[in-house]
């Protein structure tokens, strides 16, 4: 990227669950704003892994010109659909406070990689769901929701459960990948019903009603663990292609780029996330919703 802002950081708590604190670290750029608002989320398996872990592409984005908010959420034992529960929170509740961050309500974007690319979809696809809104903002707060204006996914797990059988039938093979994928999974998820309901692939190809923000897959190659093929998907297609070709035909935009393995901590992954969001954001002016 050619523009390079100025930023600091600041770790805020947004959400407490009893003695439990969420916190969250925003990449502040230096200036009046307002800038496009970024909600960015960290990859695990749904078990494990921490906001900290956002770092490289924060700070790209940051320098970019956008404010971004990487979350810490719930997740592993705490089980489906907690951390959905948090992000949908997040959202709503940076949203009610986009004046004092120097961003608006109508420029927030999404993005996550490997399974927080899944939650980023999953919460922008289905941002009114009864169980992902449980938690209202403080009394007083301004009326916002959880809709967001684009979605980028860095080589997102976007179906658990054929990633979790996948992982399952390369463990029997003896592949050096899986580790303890399985059971982080398991932890989250808890069984197939689940798996099934919070899917992003089986909701389009079950025709459900969903939002379908612009969107964004990079994906790495070669990528055994977030680039395969379901046997039981309906169509020849690795996972990346799959979604990509229902997304579309559902009538959402969306871009497929692939780099190098190599290079996916390096700018050739993470300038065109942020081009991504600057394009897609530069005409939040134009709907006329304000903070």
């Amino acid at each position: 990227m050619t523009k390079t802002c100025e930023f600091i950081t600041e770790d805020i708590e947004y959400l407490r669950h009893g003695e439990r604190a969420l916190k969250l670290r925003l990449y502040k750029p230096q200036g009046a704003g307002p800038f496009p608002l970024v909600v960015d989320l960290h990859g695990g398996a749904w078990g494990k892994g921490s906001f900290e872990e956002c770092a490289g592409r924060d700070e790209v984005l940051a320098r970019a010109g956008l404010l971004v908010a990487a979350l810490d959420f719930r997740d592993g034992k705490d089980g489906y659909p907690t951390a959905l529960v948090d992000i949908n929170y997040a959202i709503r509740w940076l949203k009610s406070r986009a004046t004092q961050l120097h961003t608006r309500a109508d420029r927030v974007g999404i993005c996550g990689q490997s399974s927080g690319g899944h939650l980023a979809m999953l919460a922008a696809m289905l941002p009114h769901n009864p169980r992902y809104t449980a938690i209202a903002l403080p009394a007083g707060s301004p009326a916002v929701d959880a809709t967001v204006r684009s979605v980028a996914m860095a080589w997102p797990v976007i179906n658990p459960l054929s990633r979790y059988r996948n992982a399952l039938r390369e463990r029997a093979k003896g592949t050096a990948w899986v580790g303890d994928i399985p059971e982080r999974q398991s932890a989250f998820w808890k069984n197939d019903e689940n798996m099934i309901e919070g899917n992003p692939v089986l909701m389009l190809e079950r025709g459900e009603k969903v939002s379908l923000p612009p969107a964004l897959w990079l994906q790495g190659r070669p990528d055994p663990v977030h680039d395969y093929r379901d046997p039981e998907s309906p169509v020849a297609l690795n996972e990346p292609e799959r979604f990509t070709a229902i997304y579309r035909k559902a009538g959402g935009a969306i871009d497929l780029l692939y780099v190098d393995q190599a290079a996916r901590t390096t700018a050739a992954a993470r300038d065109p996330i942020a081009a991504f969001f600057l394009r897609e954001m530069a005409v939040a002016h134009e709907v006329g919703a304000t903070a």
